[in-house]
């Protein structure tokens, strides 16, 4: 496509860029972006902003140096394709990764905006390995190695101070090691821009958890005052804190459930208010959360 001014892909380039036809477009683009994120180019030949954007956006895939591919579409031979994804002028740029459409602008745009667009989308497919880390971490977390963990995600925030992951998991194993204090002061340290992110929000629900723990009383003791007097919701409180410092998740969820179908209001609302500290401190996917917030929906909304 040369006469149109947007250049052959070099031989290093490899396959990084390629021209791309309704045919191939499903593993071009859609099953590529799987791997990394692929940005489509459409054009024509008629288009005269194409012939200077097209080799612009060449040449800042080829700098990224394989965080990201460009695949040029010529929009008069593949109309299929323009129509389907309603492309209404050129030039039209779309970037797509997991096989979704993610960013995208139209018209020409200064060569700083282009580097920017390139730069955004390389980030999501690489973090210079921080993510690895970050799941070797959370699985000396889980495996009971919050010494190693609490190094792991320290070293992770040498690289990245901004890296919401590794402050959580930070702020989680010094829970761990039973150093509450510590883990307060690393949570009210992060910097702003990470401050409301779901992983400092889970680490703070899980302090949070820790320090009613440290102040629970006797489970046996609290379980026979909630069957001496099942209208004892301070006691059935309790129990709820006492079962889930000793690890009964699922048990303290369904007290809580019991005091909030008794009396919702109780203590201003606090069986709610315990129940989703209790769920933001777990995984979304994990099956205590979602057995809970259906019961508890079911209760709201009966």
């Amino acid at each position: 496509m040369l006469e149109l001014g947007q250049g052959t892909a070099a031989p290093a380039a490899g396959d990084l860029i390629k021209d791309g036809s309704e045919a191939t477009f499903m593993a071009d683009v859609i099953d590529a972006s799987k791997e990394v994120p692929v940005i489509v180019d459409f054009w024509a030949p008629w288009c005269g902003p194409c012939k200077t954007l097209g080799p612009m956006l060449e040449a800042a895939v080829q700098a990224a140096g394989g965080k990201v591919k460009m695949v040029k579409v010529n929009v008069d031979e593949n109309q299929a394709i323009a129509a389907q994804l309603r492309i209404q002028s050129i030039p039209t740029v779309y970037a797509f990764f997991n096989g979704q459409p993610v960013d995208g602008f139209q018209g020409a745009v200064p060569q700083s905006e282009i580097k920017a667009f390139v730069d955004r989308l390389s980030a999501l497919a690489s973090d210079g390995g921080l993510s690895e880390a970050v799941e070797a971490a959370e699985q000396m977390l889980a495996d009971g190695e919050a010494v190693d963990a609490a190094q792991t995600f320290a070293a992770i925030l040498q690289e990245d101070g901004t890296h919401a992951a590794a402050y959580g998991g930070l702020v989680r194993a010094h829970i761990a090691l039973g150093d509450l204090d510590q883990a307060e002061a690393i949570l009210n340290g992060a910097p702003a821009e990470i401050s409301t992110a779901p992983e400092l929000e889970h680490a703070h629900a899980a302090l949070q958890l820790a320090r009613q723990a440290a102040d629970a009383g006797p489970v046996a003791e609290l379980t026979a005052a909630v069957e001496a007097d099942p209208a004892n919701h301070q006691a059935r409180f309790d129990l709820a804190v006492a079962l889930h410092a000793h690890g009964k998740t699922e048990e303290a969820v369904d007290q809580l459930l019991e005091l909030f179908r008794r009396d919702r209001e109780w203590n201003e609302g606090a069986a709610k208010t315990q129940l989703f500290t209790i769920f933001d401190a777990l995984s979304p996917k994990d099956p205590i959360v979602q057995k809970g917030r259906r019961k508890l929906s079911s209760m709201i909304f009966a």
